[in-house]
C-alpha cells in the first residue's frame, strides 16, 4: 500500500483534498446540531428534574441572574431603578425566556435586595437548559443587560448559559497548538519540508474527523464538548503518528536507501506500529462506554473518529507527500553529508545512546530514583475531591465571575448555589420547618405550588463546591426528608453536581477495569509476552496516579492558577478521570508500543534482552520524547479554549504525557526490562498455541533465491578476543537497513565466520559472544567479498571491527 501510494501521489493528495472539501462543504452546509443529553437515571436529583419539568414546563430550564450594585446610595433609588427595570422588561420579551424575576415586583422582590440595600439581582429563566440555548438570545440578554450600566452603577450577569458567550473565539487553542508543534518539529528535523509533514497530517486528520463529527451530529447525540475534545487529541497522536513515520523514513535515506525503499521500509514498520497504536487509541476511549453516562456516547464518536482519519492519512498520504519530497525530507547539511560521506553508520548515537547505555549499567538505580518522583507527584490524589466548577473558578476578569462574587458579597457564599426540595405530597409545613431547623441552612423560600408539586428553595451557608454543602445534601436526604414524612426529592445544580460524582466513582473502577484488560490483551498478542502487557498496565496506573496528582495540586489546591490564569481553585470536574483516563491510557499504549516494537523486533532477531532494550531504547528514545513535547505543547494550547473542562483536561494530559514519556518510558520501563531479564519475553507454550498472530513488526525479509553463482556477496571473517584468540560459537548475524535479519550463522572452532549478503548495500553485523554480550556495526557491502576480522571489545558498541 505505502508503494502504491508513494508512485501514485498525486492521485491520492487529489482524493484527499477532494473528500476534506467535500466534507466540509457539506458540513458547512448543513451546520450544527450538537445536543448535550446529560442524564443521571436513577439518582434523586433527575427524579427532582422530571418533576419540576412536568409542574412548572416554561421554568423547568437553567436559571441564570442578572446583578447590579451601586457604590452610592440603594439599588431601588427612582435613578437606578428607571436604568435596569426597562433592561429586564426587554430580556423578557426576548422569545426563549421564560420568566424574570425583578426586585421591583412588590413585596416578594424585597428578598432580592441584599441588607445593605447596594446590591440587588434578578433572576431569568429560560425555557431551555443552558447547553441548548441559542448563542445569540444569549449575547443579546447580556448585552442589554449591560446596556443599564453608567457611572456608579455596575451591572454582572451569571449563570451557565452566561459562561458559554465569554469563551475565547473557537480555534484559537488548536493555532497555537499547532505553532508551537511546528517550532518543537523545526527544531527537532531542521528542514522546513520535513516539519509541514507531520502537520499537513494533523491537519487532514482533525479536519475530516471535525466535518464529519458534525454530519454525524444530525443523525445522533453529539454534545458540543466532543469537538474540543477531538481537536485535543487529533491533533496530538495525528502529529505524533506523522512524526514516527518520517523519522524512520529520514532515518533510512541517511542510510544510503533509496526515497522510495526507504519510505516503504518506514510504513512496513512504524507504519504498523502506528496502525496498531491507534488501535489502542480507539479501545481505550471505547472503555468509557461501560460508565453508561449517555452525553459520553457522542464523545466517544467523535474522538474516535478523527483518530481512525488521522492514522489513515499518516499510513496513505503521508507516503504520497513523502514522494513529492524525495531526498528533500532531509536538512541541506544532511543532503550535502550524505553526498560527500556517503550513507551514515547503523547505529544509536549521541545522547540517546549513552542514556540507553548508562540505563543498562545503573538499572536499580535509576528504576528506583523514577519510582520515587512519581510516587511524590501521586501523593495529592489522596485528597482528590469530584465535583463540578462554577462561576466561582472563573476568571477574575469575567462577567460570570464578578456577578458570583456580588451575589456571594450581599447574599452569603451559598446563594450562588441553591438547592431545590420538589415535594409531591406528605407534610409540606412540617418539612419546611425541618429544612429551616437544619444547620448548614441560611435560608428556605417555599414557592407557590402547582400541579401537585411544591418546590421550595433552599439556600445553604456554605459555598457551592464545598464538602459542607455535599454533607447537607446528604443530611436532607437522608434524615430531614424522611422525618418529615414528605415525598421529596432533592434537586438544583448543585445536587446534580453532587449525583454526578457518585456515580462516576462508583463506575470508575470497572471503566478502568475494562480498559486496562483491553490492553493487555493487545499488547500480549502483538509481543507474545505475559510480562510485557502486565508492566505496561503497572506503568498506566503509575501515570494516571502522579497525574492526578499534579491535577489536585494545581486546580484543587489552587498551586499555580494564577501563574496559569485559570481563575480560583475548587474540586476537579467529575467527568474528567474518565475523559482523561481514556486519552491517557490510549497515548500511554501508543508510548509503550513505539517502544517495545523495536526492543521485541531486536529481541526476535537476535534472542538478547540487554541488547534488544538498549537498542529499543537509543532508537526511540529521542522521537519518543519530542512527541512527547508536541504533545505538552497541544494539550497546554487548550488553556487557551475559555472552557474549564477542556483547560482541565489540557493541564492534566499534557502532565500525564510528560511524566509518561520522560520518566516511565525513557527511564523506568527500560530500567525494569534490565532488571526482569529474559523473562520480558515468557509466554506459556500452550497459551503461545492459543493466541492469533498479529504482527507489529514486518515478516522476516527471507533472501532472494539463490542464483547458480552463489550470492551476490558475502562477508567473511574470523572472531577473536581483544587478546587475539579465537572465539568459538559467536552468534554472528547481518540485518538489513530496515532492522530484518538477512542471515545468521555461529563461528567455527578457529572463529571462523561467512555470512550470506543478498545486494550490494548498507547493513548491519552483530556478533554476540559469551562475557561480551551483543556488538554491532554498520559495514558496507559495495561488490565482492567484503572480509572482516572481529576483535571483541571489551564492553559497548563493536567498535573495533577491523577491515583486513
Amino acid at each position: 500500500m505505502a508503494r502504491w501510494c508513494y508512485r501514485h501521489r498525486l492521485v491520492v493528495l487529489l482524493l484527499w483534498v477532494g473528500a476534506l472539501l467535500g466534507v466540509g462543504f457539506s458540513a458547512s452546509s448543513a451546520g450544527t446540531n450538537y445536543a448535550n443529553v446529560f442524564s443521571l437515571p436513577d439518582t434523586d436529583s433527575k427524579t427532582a428534574y422530571d418533576l419540576m419539568q412536568k409542574a412548572f414546563p416554561a421554568t423547568s430550564g437553567d436559571t441564570d441572574t442578572v446583578v447590579w450594585k451601586v457604590t452610592d446610595g440603594s439599588v431601588t433609588d427612582p435613578a437606578v431603578r428607571g436604568r435596569v427595570q426597562p433592561a429586564l422588561d426587554r430580556i423578557a420579551k426576548m422569545t426563549g425566556v421564560g420568566a424574570v424575576t425583578s426586585p421591583y415586583a412588590g413585596a416578594r422582590g424585597a428578598a432580592q435586595v441584599s441588607r445593605d440595600g447596594t446590591i440587588a439581582y434578578a433572576q431569568l429563566t429560560f425555557v431551555q437548559r443552558a447547553n441548548e440555548i441559542p448563542k445569540d438570545l444569549v449575547q443579546k440578554v447580556v448585552d442589554t443587560a449591560h446596556g443599564a450600566e453608567r457611572t456608579g452603577l455596575q451591572v454582572e450577569l451569571g449563570g451557565q448559559a452566561i459562561q458559554r458567550v465569554q469563551e475565547p473565539p473557537q480555534g484559537l487553542s488548536e493555532i497555537v497548538g499547532i505553532v508551537a508543534a511546528a517550532v518543537v518539529l523545526f527544531l527537532a528535523f531542521g528542514s522546513f519540508f520535513a516539519m509541514t509533514l507531520p502537520i499537513a497530517i494533523a491537519v487532514f486528520g482533525v479536519g475530516m474527523g471535525l466535518f464529519s463529527t458534525q454530519l454525524l451530529s444530525h443523525t445522533t447525540d453529539i454534545p458540543d464538548i466532543a469537538p474540543l475534545l477531538a481537536s485535543l487529541i487529533g491533533l496530538g497522536v495525528g502529529i505524533d503518528y506523522a512524526l514516527f513515520i518520517v523519522t524512520r523514513h529520514r532515518r533510512g535515506i541517511l542510510r544510503g536507501l533509496d526515497p522510495e525503499e526507504s519510505a516503504v521500509t518506514a510504513l512496513n514498520t512504524s507504519g504498523r506500529a502506528v496502525l496498531f497504536a491507534g488501535g489502542t487509541v480507539c479501545i481505550a476511549l471505547a472503555g468509557m462506554l461501560v460508565t453508561r453516562l449517555r452525553f459520553l456516547d457522542g464523545v466517544v464518536i467523535g474522538t474516535s473518529l478523527t483518530v481512525v482519519l488521522s492514522v489513515l492519512a499518516a499510513t496513505t498520504l503521508l507516503p504520497a507527500l513523502l514522494g513529492f519530497l524525495g531526498p528533500r525530507v532531509l536538512s541541506r547539511r544532511q543532503r550535502r553529508g550524505l553526498a560527500a560521506e556517503g550513507p551514515e553508520p547503523e547505529k544509536a548515537s549521541g545522547l540517546a545512546a549513552r542514556w540507553s547505555a548508562n540505563v543498562q549499567k545503573r538499572p536499580r538505580r535509576i528504576a528506583a530514583l523514577a519510582l520515587v518522583v512519581m510516587a511524590v507527584l501521586a501523593v495529592p490524589v489522596l485528597s482528590l475531591r469530584l465535583g463540578a466548577t462554577d462561576q466561582g473558578n472563573d476568571d477574575a476578569s469575567t462577567t460570570t465571575r464578578k456577578a458570583y462574587d456580588l451575589l456571594a458579597e450581599g447574599f452569603g457564599p451559598g446563594f450562588n448555589g441553591p438547592l431545590q426540595v420538589v415535594g409531591v405530597g406528605g407534610d409540606t409545613a412540617r418539612l419546611v420547618k425541618g429544612l429551616e431547623s437544619t444547620p448548614g441552612v441560611a435560608r428556605v423560600a417555599e414557592l407557590p405550588p402547582a400541579r401537585g408539586v411544591t418546590v421550595i428553595q433552599v439556600v445553604p451557608t456554605t459555598s457551592p463546591q464545598s464538602k459542607e454543602t455535599d454533607d447537607l445534601i446528604d443530611t436532607l436526604r437522608d434524615r430531614v426528608i424522611p422525618q418529615s414524612g414528605a415525598q421529596a426529592h432533592v434537586g438544583g445544580v448543585t445536587a446534580v453536581s453532587k449525583d454526578f460524582a457518585t456515580v462516576t466513582g462508583e463506575r470508575l473502577p470497572l471503566f478502568i477495569g475494562t480498559i486496562i484488560g483491553l490492553g493487555f490483551l493487545l499488547l500480549l498478542v502483538a509481543f507474545r509476552s505475559l510480562v510485557v502487557p502486565l508492566t505496561a498496565a503497572l506503568m498506566n496506573l503509575v501515570a494516571a496516579a502522579a497525574s492526578f496528582g499534579v491535577l489536585v495540586a494545581v486546580f484543587q489546591w489552587g498551586w499555580g492558577l494564577d501563574l496559569l490564569g485559570l481563575g480560583k481553585e475548587g474540586p476537579i470536574n467529575a467527568f474528567l478521570p474518565v475523559i482523561m483516563l481514556s486519552l491517557l491510557f490510549g497515548l500511554s499504549m501508543d508510548y509503550q508500543v513505539f517502544l517495545v516494537s523495536r526492543m521485541h523486533e531486536e529481541w526476535v532477531h537476535t534472542r538478547d534482552n540487554a541488547r534488544a532494550v538498549r537498542v529499543g531504547l537509543a532508537e526511540t528514545s529521542r522521537v519518543i520524547n519530542s512527541a512527547a513535547l508536541i504533545m505538552v505543547c497541544v494539550f497546554l494550547a487548550f488553556v487557551l479554549s475559555g472552557d474549564s473542562g477542556a483547560a482541565m483536561a489540557g493541564v492534566g494530559l499534557a502532565a500525564a504525557v510528560a511524566l509518561d514519556a520522560f520518566v516511565l518510558r525513557t527511564a523506568l520501563v527500560p530500567a525494569a526490562m534490565h532488571l526482569l531479564g529474559a523473562s520480558n519475553w515468557w509466554l506459556p507454550a500452550w497459551l503461545d498455541k492459543r493466541l492469533p498472530h498479529l504482527a507489529v513488526e514486518p515478516a522476516e525479509e527471507i533472501p532472494a533465491p539463490r542464483k547458480p553463482g552463489g550470492p551476490a556477496s558475502v562477508i567473511h571473517g574470523f572472531v577473536r578476543t581483544p587478546d587475539g584468540e579465537a572465539v568459538e560459537g559467536a552468534s554472528v548475524t547481518l540485518t538489513s537497513a530496515g532492522g530484518r535479519r538477512l542471515d545468521h550463522v555461529t563461528s567455527l572452532a578457529d572463529g571462523s565466520y561467512i555470512v550470506s549478503v543478498p545486494a550490494p548495500g548498507a547493513y548491519e553485523l552483530a556478533v554476540t559472544a559469551p562475557s561480551y554480550g551483543s556488538q554491532a556495526r554498520q559495514v558496507t557491502v559495495e561488490r565482492g567479498p567484503l572480509p572482516y576480522d572481529v576483535e571483541l571489545a571489551e564492553e559497548g558498541e563493536l567498535d573495533a571491527v577491523n577491515r583486513t
